[in-house]
Formats: structure tokens, C-alpha cells, sequence
């Protein structure tokens, strides 16, 4: 009777910790379910973000190839259309962005903007200091669509490929911006790259729209 009695016990013990053995499995079942449900919203969070970033690339890109074809076809009205209407555009004829001196205009200017005879004042000449006195048409000829930048050797989608000895600021300068880069290897091979050329178009979101906000010229400087 005594050994009953204890065999009894003994199966009541190990029925009791397999019951608490089970239900920490099933917490730990619960717990797993909870992680892997996590896991899963993270995923599609990181997917729609990558989705997000995807469509802002290709959306502002487009937005750049529309802007260069204005460019090479010298069509005002059309680079006007793209302008940012409050800030305007700024003009940059070297890689260094001078949020100072640089000249900015708005976007009703820019219509007319190639029949314009007034001279301004652009910057200065690398090497020489000179001043970069010259009409808007002027300009543009130089240091806006000095080459078939609609058809470039390469495009940079917000990432920087001409590099001299010209401090690149853009991402300081437009912290809030995004930009597209049309640039050119070189052209002779005597020079082998130094004659590089880049126009990076940059651009600035209002009311759900990409604006111009900046047009900076790149080449290798001094």
C-alpha cells in the first residue's frame, strides 16, 4: 500500500510539471508568433519605403530628363514651367555652390530670359579670378549647355560623379533637395578626363511637386 501510495505521488509530480512545461511551450509558441508577426510588418514597412524611395528617384528623374530636353532646345517657357515659384532658380557656373553671390532668379524672369542684353555678374573665372560678366545667353552657351548634356556619358540619380579640385557643397547648400547629374567622361584623350563636364539639376518638393531649384555647372578646376 505504502509503495502505491508513493508511485501515486510521484505520477501526480510528474504530471504537474509537464502541465507547467507545456504552458511555458505555449508561451514561448506565443511569444515566436509574436516576433515572426513583427518580423513581417517590418519587412513590409522596409519594402514600402524601398518602394517609396524607388518612385522618388524614377519621379525626379523624369522630371530632370523633361528639364535638359528645355535646355538643349533653348525652350524658356518650358524651364520656366519647372522653376520652383517661390524660390526660383539659382545659377552656379562652378561646382562650388555660393549661397551668397550666386545669382538667383524667378521663374517669370526666366521666360524672356535669353533676349535679355544685360550683363550680370555670374561669379569668377577659375584660375584667373576674373569676373564672369556676360549676358544670360551668354551664360548659358558657357556654363549651362556648353555640351549635349541630354545626352550624356552618364546620369548620377542624387549622387555626384564629376570631382576636381572644386569643393562640392550641393548637399550642404540644398539639404532639403534632390538631385539628377548629367555628366561626360571627357572628350579628348590627350586630357585623359580632365575635361570632364557635368550639369547637376536640382530639385526641391512643394504641394507634392518637384520644382528647379538650382542649375550647377562642373568641370575640372584649378
Amino acid at each position: 500500500m505504502t509503495i502505491l501510495l508513493l508511485s501515486g505521488c510521484t505520477n501526480n509530480e510528474n504530471e504537474e510539471l509537464l502541465a507547467q512545461k507545456d504552458e511555458e511551450i505555449n508561451q514561448l509558441n506565443k511569444e515566436v508568433e509574436e516576433l515572426n508577426k513583427k518580423l513581417k510588418d517590418l519587412e513590409q514597412e522596409l519594402e514600402e519605403t524601398d518602394n517609396m524611395d524607388k518612385y522618388k528617384n524614377n519621379e525626379v528623374l523624369l522630371r530632370a530628363l523633361e528639364t535638359v530636353n528645355y535646355l538643349k532646345n533653348k525652350d524658356m517657357e518650358g524651364l520656366a514651367s519647372v522653376v520652383h515659384p517661390l524660390m526660383g532658380v539659382r545659377f552656379t557656373p562652378y561646382e562650388h555652390i555660393d549661397l551668397q553671390n550666386d545669382l538667383v532668379f524667378t521663374k517669370d524672369r526666366i521666360t524672356t530670359f535669353l533676349e535679355d542684353t544685360q550683363e550680370y555678374t555670374w561669379g569668377s573665372f577659375d584660375g584667373s579670378g576674373e569676373p564672369i560678366v556676360m549676358t544670360f545667353s551668354e551664360y548659358f552657351d558657357r556654363f549651362i549647355y556648353d555640351v549635349d548634356f541630354a545626352n550624356p556619358h552618364m546620369i548620377g540619380n542624387n549622387y555626384s560623379i564629376g570631382k576636381g579640385n572644386s569643393l562640392n557643397n550641393i548637399s550642404e547648400a540644398y539639404p532639403d533637395a534632390y538631385f539628377i547629374e548629367f555628366h561626360f567622361t571627357g572628350f579628348e584623350q590627350e586630357y585623359e578626363g580632365m575635361d570632364w563636364r557635368s550639369l547637376r539639376l536640382v530639385y526641391e518638393k512643394m504641394d507634392g511637386v518637384w520644382y528647379l531649384v538650382g542649375i550647377v555647372h562642373g568641370e575640372w578646376t584649378i
